[in-house]
C-alpha cells in the first residue's frame, strides 16, 4: 500500500510541487519517498512507499522496466504476481527478475502483453500511473472494484494525478473551486460518487477502468477493462447448477485461495474481527491455512448496544487466534470526531468512519497489513434493508397499481405537519418494484432538497441498473450497491481511515473469482426472509458453532445521534452549524441547514443529514 502522484506538462517548479504532493500523502507510505522525472521535466512521477513485499531497494519506486521504456508509480498489491511471474518466465518473455516485488512483475507484464491484457491477467487491488517513454503516453489504471483511489484532472493547464485528493490541493496555482453540482448527491447519500469529486476539474478514475493521455496531455475518457454489471449479467445467464452444499464447497475453495494469496507479506499481518459473519469467515479461513496463530483485532464499546467484543473474543478463542481487544470509551471516540473529516480530502458522511479509524489505529500498533470482511453484505444479500424492501414490496404488489399511486399522491399533498410519519409511506405506494422501493428509501425530503442546488442527481446512477436488467429484482438492488455505495462509501471509508495510520487493508471477498461466482448464485442460496448470506454462513458454520452467529446484526456503528445531544459535542456541532458559520460556506441554503439542526435539537427529529452537514462544514473550516 502506497501513494502515487504525478505532473505532466507542469508549468513551473516541478520539483518543489512533486515533493509537496509526496509529503502530503506521507501517511500512505511512511517508509520511503521517490521521484522520477524526464530530463526536460515534462513528466514527473512521485511515490510514497509502505513496504509490504520485497522490503529491499529492489522494490523501490518509481520503477523502470528492464528495457527502460516504461516507468511506473504503483499503489496496491497484485496477489497473483508469483503465478504471473512464472508465466512470464515460462513463455520466455523475461529471463528473470532483479527482486521479488509485484511492481517489477507488473512492469514486465505490461511490456510483454500491453496494458489492457496485463490488467485482465492481474488479480488484486491497485492504482497505477505508467509512463511510456517511447510513445509518450501516460496510462492511469484502477482495480476492478475500486479498492484503491486515484484522482486526476487539470491544474493551471497541466495534467495531474494522485492517490490523495489533498495532494492535488497543495499544488501551486490550485484554485480549489468547489463543484457545487456534487453537493445535491452528497447531502442525499453522504458521499460523492465517481467520477465526481468536490473540486471542479478533478475526477475520480472509476473502478475497473484505465485512461491514456498523450503529450501534450489533454483530458480523455476512461475505458473499462472489467465491469461489475457485465459480471452480474454473465452470472445470471450462467447460473450455478449444483446444490447449496456444493455452492458452499466452491465458495470455501475460492475464499481459501483468495485469502491464501492475500496473506502473502514480508511484514506482520492480521485481520479485523468484528464477530459478524464476514470477518469471522475470513479469520476462520486464515487460521485454517496457517501453521502459526493468526493475529485478530477488535474494539469494544462501553455501550452494550454497540459492543460485540465479547462475541469476537469467544470466536477468536475457538479458532485459536492471537487476539487483541481494546475497549474504547465514549471519550476516545468523541476525541476523534473534530479531526475525522481531514482524512478524506472531501466531505464524507458515513459515521462508521469513526470506529473504522479506531480499529485501524489499534491494529497498526501490532501489524502492517490487515484483512477485512467487507463485501459480504453486497455479494450475498446480507443487509437488513434488502429484507425490508422485499417485505414492503410483497405487501404492496397485491394492491391495484393505480389505487396505490393515487393514495401516495394524496399523502404527498398533505401539509408537512400533517404527513409526518406518512411521507415515506406515500412515496413507497408509488413504487413499481423492489428496486424502486429501495431507491425511494433514500429520496430526499423537501427540506433536504433545499440544502444545495440541483446538480449531480441520482437518476444517471440509477440508470446503470434499469428495472428488469437481471432476472432477480433483489439482485438488481445488490448490483446497484456494488456499483455505487460499495466503491464510493464502504471502500473509501476503509482505505482512507486505515491509510491515515499507515495500515494496509486487504479484502478477500472482492477477489475477482469470488465476485463472479457470487453473481451466479440463485437468491435462495443467499437470502430467505430475514436471513441473508446463507451460503456464506454454510461455510462459516464448518468452523464456528452456528448458534454463536445467530444473533441480531449490530453493524459497525456508534450512537452518534445521542452523542450530539450531549454538551461536549453539541457545542462543537453548534459552532459549525450556527448562522454565521453556515453563511461563510457560501454553498448551502443556510436556513434549510439550520432548520435541519433545530429539528434535531428542539424537536428530536433525526436526519442523517445532520452528520453530513457537520462533516461538510468541518471540511470547509479545514480548507480555510
Amino acid at each position: 500500500m502506497c501513494g502515487i502522484a504525478g505532473l505532466c506538462g507542469w508549468r513551473g517548479d516541478w520539483r518543489s510541487n512533486i515533493e509537496k504532493m509526496n509529503e502530503r500523502m506521507a501517511h500512505r507510505g511512511p517508509d520511503a519517498a521517490g521521484v522520477w522525472a524526464e530530463e526536460d521535466g515534462s513528466v514527473v512521477l512521485g511515490h510514497r512507499r509502505l513496504s509490504i513485499i520485497d522490503l529491499s531497494e529492489a522494490g523501490a519506486q518509481p520503477m523502470l522496466s528492464e528495457s527502460g521504456r516504461f516507468v511506473i508509480s504503483y499503489n496496491g498489491e497484485i496477489y497473483n504476481y508469483q503465478e504471473l511471474a512464472e508465466r512470464l518466465v515460462a513463455g520466455k518473455k523475461v529471463s528473470g527478475f532483479r527482486g521479488s516485488s509485484d511492481t517489477e512483475v507488473l512492469l514486465a507484464a505490461v511490456e510483454s502483453y500491453g496494458v489492457q491484457e496485463a490488467l485482465t491477467q492481474c488479480k488484486g487491488m491497485f492504482a497505477f500511473a505508467l509512463w511510456d517513454r517511447k510513445e509518450r503516453t501516460l496510462t492511469l489504471a484502477r482495480d476492478r472494484v475500486g479498492e484503491k483511489p486515484l484522482y486526476y484532472g487539470m491544474v493551471q493547464g497541466s495534467f495531474v494525478f494522485a492517490s490523495d485528493l489533498n495532494s492535488i490541493a497543495v499544488l501551486d496555482g490550485f484554485e480549489g473551486r468547489m463543484d457545487v453540482s456534487a453537493l445535491s448527491f452528497y447531502f442525499t447519500h453522504g458521499y460523492i460518487p465517481a467520477p465526481y469529486s468536490i473540486y471542479e476539474g478533478i475526477r475520480k478514475l472509476p473502478a475497473g477502468t484505465f485512461l491514456t493521455v498523450k503529450a501534450p496531455f489533454g483530458q480523455c475518457e476512461p475505458v473499462a477493462y472489467w465491469s461489475m454489471k457485465e459480471a452480474a449479467l454473465y452470472g445470471q445467464a450462467h447460473p450455478f447448477t449444483g446444490s447449496r452444499q456444493e455452492a458452499a464447497d466452491e465458495l470455501e475453495r475460492l475464499l481459501k485461495r483468495s485469502i491464501r494469496g492475500q496473506m502473502c507479506a514480508d511484514v506482520p499481518l492480521g485481520a479485523f474481527l468484528s464477530a459478524g459473519i464476514d470477518s469471522s469467515t475470513v479469520v476462520a479461513l486464515m487460521q485454517a491455512q496457517s501453521s502459526a496463530q493468526v493475529r485478530s483485532f477488535t474494539i469494544g464499546m462501553e455501550d452494550a448496544q454497540y459492543n460485540e467484543a465479547d462475541a469476537a473474543e469467544k470466536i477468536a478463542a475457538h479458532l485459536g487466534t492471537k487476539h487483541t481487544r481494546l475497549t474504547i470509551t465514549e471519550q476516545d471516540a468523541k476525541a476523534v470526531i473534530p479531526q475525522i473529516s481531514g482524512i478524506f480530502g472531501e466531505p464524507f458522511g458515513d459515521s462508521s468512519q469513526i470506529p473504522t479509524y479506531l480499529v485501524s489505529k489499534l491494529t497498526r500498533e501490532h501489524v502492517t497489513v490487515a484483512l477485512s470482511g467487507d463485501g459480504g453484505d453486497e455479494l450475498f444479500a446480507g443487509y437488513n434493508i434488502y429484507g425490508w424492501a422485499d417485505r414492503i414490496w410483497g405487501k404492496m404488489k397485491t394492491k391495484p397499481r393505480l389505487l396505490r399511486k393515487a393514495a401516495g399522491g394524496l399523502i404527498g399533498l398533505l401539509p408537512l405537519d400533517e404527513k409526518e410519519g406518512l411521507g415515506l409511506k406515500g412515496k413507497l405506494l408509488k413504487a413499481d418494484g423492489i428496486l424502486d422501493v429501495y431507491r425511494m428509501n433514500y429520496d430526499r425530503d423537501p427540506l433536504v432538497r433545499r440544502l444545495a442546488p440541483d446538480g449531480v442527481g441520482i437518476r444517471p446512477f440509477y440508470a446503470r441498473v434499469p428495472e428488469g436488467l437481471l432476472d432477480c429484482p433483489l439482485h438488481e438492488v445488490m448490483l446497484q450497491d456494488m456499483l455505487l455505495y460499495h466503491p464510493d462509501d464502504i471502500l473509501v471509508k476503509v482505505d482512507r481511515t486505515a491509510m491515515a495510520v499507515s495500515l494496509e487493508t486487504r479484502v478477500p471477498m472482492l477477489d475477482k473469482d469470488v465476485v463472479e461466482f457470487a453473481w451466479s448464485l440463485p437468491l435462495s442460496f443467499q437470502r430467505q426472509g430475514d436471513v441473508g448470506k446463507l451460503v456464506l454462513r454454510d461455510v462459516l458454520y464448518r468452523y464456528v458453532p452456528k448458534e454463536w452467529m445467530e444473533r441480531p446484526k449490530k453493524g459497525f456503528s456508534i450512537p452518534i445521534r445521542r452523542w450530539l445531544a450531549e454538551p461536549e459535542l453539541r457545542e462543537w456541532a453548534e459552532s459549525l452549524l450556527c448562522p454565521d458559520a453556515l453563511s461563510r460556506s457560501g454553498a448551502l441554503d443556510g436556513k434549510a441547514a439550520r432548520q435541519i439542526w433545530e429539528d434535531y435539537t428542539e424537536r428530536g427529529i433525526w436526519r442523517p443529514q445532520v452528520w453530513y452537514l457537520l462533516m461538510f462544514q468541518q471540511w470547509m473550516e479545514g480548507r480555510a
